[in-house]
């Protein structure tokens, strides 16, 4: 129950709904109980009026409610018995129709509420997700995290509204209902209330096991999403290798789990509800049988209509009573699933915004002193004592091979991660200085793994700024050499690009997520190998184009080829974190046996043989 204290800062938001809503449950029981009284009432006053009541029977009309007194003396100079019968019908009607009145509003406000709290709290779920450093996505599955913002809110919003309003009603039908019967006959009411204690031991064991279950079938469940995420995103790798029954067999596996732990809950919640309905049937029966022995007897002034009324409440009390299983079921699964979403919401990132964010106008000037970067997750030494600085406007190659340390400059510099030491600057500034929003929105990104969105062309490449104009997108386009491949497609630039654009070919991809980075005119941009997937010829044409492009920019190129066509102000050749040589291109093809010279001298040959 701690991890639902996250929810009282919503609580307090509504709290105008949420009185309102308790006060319509209140309102909604109170008439609720008003019934058995006046039908009480009736039955007395029928048996009195055939004859069958005990010598010194009566009604005290001091144990009623005051509107039922008010009632009772509307009616009393009605002698004939068949219409004071109908009069009371009437106004038991209208009773009905008043609580059910309440009912509505009280739905209206509690359940309505809720929703207004889910909704909230996917927005601050997904706005947290936001914030969190690129270590939480590599640690944590994407299926856990749509089965916590989904699945897990969901059985919250149940606590929020269901629960709360089922336990509301539980605590007042209760009360109202022993004040009215202990007022009526303490006696009688202390024999009814006997299986109550039974029922409190048995909702304490089952509630703990319900918790256990209810946990287990969340981290099943989030398994389960995973590898279902999973299988859609990688269908092509599973069709190509011919894995559908491998892994129709691990999907099979996680389901079989999720279902055993289901299934376990559902032993447990079918074993507590019938024993409920014992318990009340219990309760109904020795209400009968007491209060006959004593209405035969003529002991505590018991009446037929005192047993009626009892009989009343005690169904009354039925489905409330049973209701709690169902709702200790609810905040039970409430509670669990809290958990988990506090352990994300809880999660500080790593890179965190600065107190006192900077906003500088970035001209392109890059330093890095002294950095050494290692990945926490992995403990891989990217950089080691990496020390460069980029003049603005300046053209920086950095190559070397896989491993060497490439892409790690490029998170670095948008603050994807911090280096463990050393210091990142741009124009002499700190990058922890600097607003993230403002560092990344003047910087343009072309990563090496491509992302485009389930959107349209247009869309994808205009998701650079806000509010592109549909010149921007085509001129974009244009100069990422794609634009001709757009207009051949069904729709054009509103063509719908798949999931991950998987309805695109690899050089389509790229040069679509090109275009998005060069729509934004940055001072400063980053291309991450981000023409492996062009043949030689639309190579030639992006360069050419960047070429023009790039004038006055900074441009950050990291790869592993040699673009001869594109003109470097500078090379910097990585190996294992190091920089182990850099200078113009003429300056490194000098150096004998050199990194560059012979990576370029492989690459002359692969070209010569292609």
């Amino acid at each position: 129950m701690k991890h639902l204290k996250a929810l009282n800062k919503y609580f307090w938001k509504y709290r105008l709904r949420l009185a309102t809503g308790l006060l319509f449950v209140l309102l909604s029981n109170y008439f609720n109980v008003l019934a058995p009284q006046l039908t009480g009432y009736v039955i007395n006053f029928v048996n009195r009026a055939i004859g069958s009541a005990p010598a010194g029977a009566g009604d005290q009309p001091g144990d009623y409610d005051i509107l039922v007194q008010k009632i009772i003396s509307m009616v009393s100079g009605i002698s004939d018995v068949w219409k004071l019968v109908a009069v009371c019908a009437v106004i038991l009607l209208v009773l009905a129709l008043l609580r059910g009145f309440f009912l509505f509003l009280m739905r209206q406000t509690l359940i309505v509420m809720s929703r207004h709290i889910e909704y909230d709290q996917k927005n601050e779920v997904y706005a947290h997700y936001q914030q969190l450093d690129a270590l939480f996505y590599k640690k944590n599955n994407t299926g856990d995290l749509m089965n916590r913002i989904a699945e897990d809110v969901s059985r919250v919003r149940m606590f929020t509204g269901p629960a709360i309003m089922y336990v509301a009603n539980l605590v007042t039908i209760i009360s109202l209902s022993i004040f009215f019967m202990v007022s009526r006959s303490p006696e009688l009411t202390l024999y009814v209330l006997m299986p109550l204690p039974i029922l409190a031991v048995i909702i304490y064991f089952v509630n703990m096991t319900i918790h256990k279950k209810s946990e287990r079938i969340q981290e099943s469940l989030s398994g389960l999403t995973t590898n279902a995420q999973e299988s859609y995103s990688g269908i092509r790798v599973i069709k190509s290798f011919v894995q559908e029954r491998n892994m129709l067999e691990f999907f099979s596996r996680n389901s079989e789990e999720y279902r055993q732990n289901a299934v376990g809950l559902a032993r447990v919640e079918a074993i507590y509800f019938p024993s409920i309905t014992l318990l009340i049937g219990f309760s109904t029966l020795l209400t009968i049988m007491i209060g006959g022995l004593y209405y035969i007897r003529h002991e505590h002034n018991m009446e037929l209509g005192t047993i009626v009324e009892f009989i009343i409440y005690v169904n009354m009390l039925t489905f409330p009573v049973s209701a709690i299983g169902l709702t200790a079921s609810m905040i039970q699964r409430a509670a669990a699933s809290q958990k988990r979403l506090n352990e994300f919401l809880q999660t500080k990132p790593a890179i965190a915004e600065p107190l006192q964010p900077l906003e500088p106008v970035l001209k392109g000037g890059v330093q890095f002193d002294n950095v050494t970067m290692v990945y926490p997750d992995t403990g891989i030494h990217a950089l080691e004592n990496f020390t460069l600085d980029i003049r603005p406007g300046e053209k920086v190659a950095i190559t070397g091979r896989t491993g060497s340390g490439k892409t790690t400059v490029a998170q670095l510099l948008l603050r994807m991660y911090d280096p463990v030491q050393g210091n990142v600057s741009v124009d002499n500034v700190p990058l922890k200085e600097i607003s993230l929003h403002s560092l990344r929105r003047q910087i343009s990104y072309v990563p090496q793994d491509v992302f485009l969105f389930s959107d349209t062309v247009a869309n994808n490449i205009g998701s650079g700024i806000e509010n592109a104009t549909r010149e921007q997108v085509v001129q974009a386009a244009e100069m990422a050499g794609v634009d001709p491949d757009i207009r051949r497609f069904s729709a054009g630039y509103e063509t719908m690009i798949g999931e991950r654009g998987v309805t695109l070919s690899g050089g389509q991809k790229q040069r679509i997520s090109i275009a998005r980075a060069l729509i934004k005119d940055p001072a400063l941009i980053i291309l991450d190998d981000c023409l492996s997937a062009v043949d030689a010829k639309t190579e030639k044409e992006i360069i050419g184009r960047l070429n023009e492009f790039l004038e006055g920019k900074t441009a950050i190129i990291i790869t592993h080829r040699v673009f001869s066509l594109l003109e470097f102000d500078r090379i910097v050749v990585l190996d294992h974190g190091r920089i182990a040589e850099q200078g113009t291109h003429a300056e490194l093809m000098r150096i004998p046996d050199g990194h560059y010279a012979s990576l370029y001298a492989r690459q002359q040959q692969g070209m010569t043989e292609g």
